[in-house]
This record gives structure tokens, sequence and C-alpha cells, in this order.
């Protein structure tokens, strides 16, 4: 069975190394979600109950891959797994919009940036004579960057823990809560139990 994933240590210049942020992401998706079916697969343990001979003598009427998982195993894995993992991520995209968001004194293109703006200014357009003159892209900032990145990598989240928590409903039961709500109620339960161990 997997691990969870741990997030590395935070600091502006990881969420700014964009490779960094995003290898951590994929990182995590694939050891997690991507392969959920073999780590729920894992979950299911046959030895448990012995190994039956007359089981290869007959056709089994439903493949491993679809079988109920136990509930406590199921559990197990969400709370110590899954959901660490997911906060793993939730954390790194959150404290990377903060920065995003903050402040950039040690932005290297400021100046690059601040020269081709006066040159925009100064510019003189003569449509009639170039009808694409008028065009002028400014250089973005490292944080308007970086808040697109975490924007799209919250999207691909969303996307990637509904299927996740679709294919866990499946194989361990039916949940009326959506991936939101177990993972808040999780989270909450840690707190509890870290309030409780003060």
């Amino acid at each position: 069975m997997s691990q969870a994933s741990s997030h590395p240590p935070l600091t502006p210049q990881f969420c700014f190394s964009t490779t960094a942020l995003r290898d951590f992401l994929r990182l995590s998706r694939s050891t997690i979600d991507d392969s959920i079916t073999q780590n729920l697969n894992a979950l299911l343990a046959p030895s448990r109950s012995g190994f039956d001979p007359s089981s290869t003598s007959s056709r089994q009427s439903q493949p491993p891959g679809k079988r109920q998982i136990d509930q406590q195993s199921c559990k197990s894995f969400k709370e110590n797994v899954l959901f660490p993992s997911w906060q793993a991520r939730s954390d790194v995209l959150n404290y990377c919009a903060g920065v995003a968001t903050s402040e950039d004194p040690d932005d290297p293109d400021i100046l690059a940036r601040q020269i081709e703006s006066e040159r925009d200014r100064e510019r003189v357009v003569d449509e009639r004579l170039d009808p694409y003159s008028a065009r002028f892209y400014p250089q973005e900032a490292r944080t308007e960057m970086l808040a697109n990145i975490v924007r799209n990598e919250r999207s691909v989240e969303n996307i990637v823990r509904t299927r996740t928590w679709s294919i866990i409903g499946e194989r361990c039961g039916v949940s009326r809560d959506g991936w939101g709500d177990a993972l808040d109620r999780w989270r909450k339960g840690r707190e509890t139990n870290n309030e409780l161990l003060r």
C-alpha cells in the first residue's frame, strides 16, 4: 500500500520554481490518486480467509478489481494515506496562493517590466501605417504567473479528487458525503485529537 505524501519545506522559492511545484503535485497524484485501483486492491487480503483449493475449479463471478473491501481497511486507508496526501497538496496550494497574492520585492524581472512599460508609454502609434502596431503584450509578473498556475492546479485537484472519491465509493461502499465533506470531517477529527494530546 502507498504511503501518504508529505509536502516539501514551504518557501516562496519553492512556489516560484514552478517545475518543483508541479513535480510535487504530479508525483503525489500519481502515487495516490492515479493508482487508486491498485492501492485499493492492495487492501484486499485473500490470505486472511485462507486459500480454498476449490476456488480454482470454477470461474469467479466478480473480478478482484470489483470486490468490496472491508470497511475497516477502507477507513484506515482514507485516514492514514488518502486524506493526509490531499491535505499536503492543499497546504502547498494554499501557501503558494498566499505567495502569489503578496508583494514580491525579489522579482528579478521587475526592472525589465518597468523599462518595457515606460517604452510603451512613449511609443507613437499610427494605425494607418501599421494596424498591428498598437499591440502591446506586457510581461507578466511572476506572482501573476504563479496565481494562474495555482488556479489551474486547484481545478485539476478538484477533478482528481472527484474521480478518486467515486472509485472509493464503488469499492468501499457508497458514501453519502462528497469528498469535500469527508475531508473536512477528517480535518476536524484530527484537530480534536491534537487538542486532546496537548
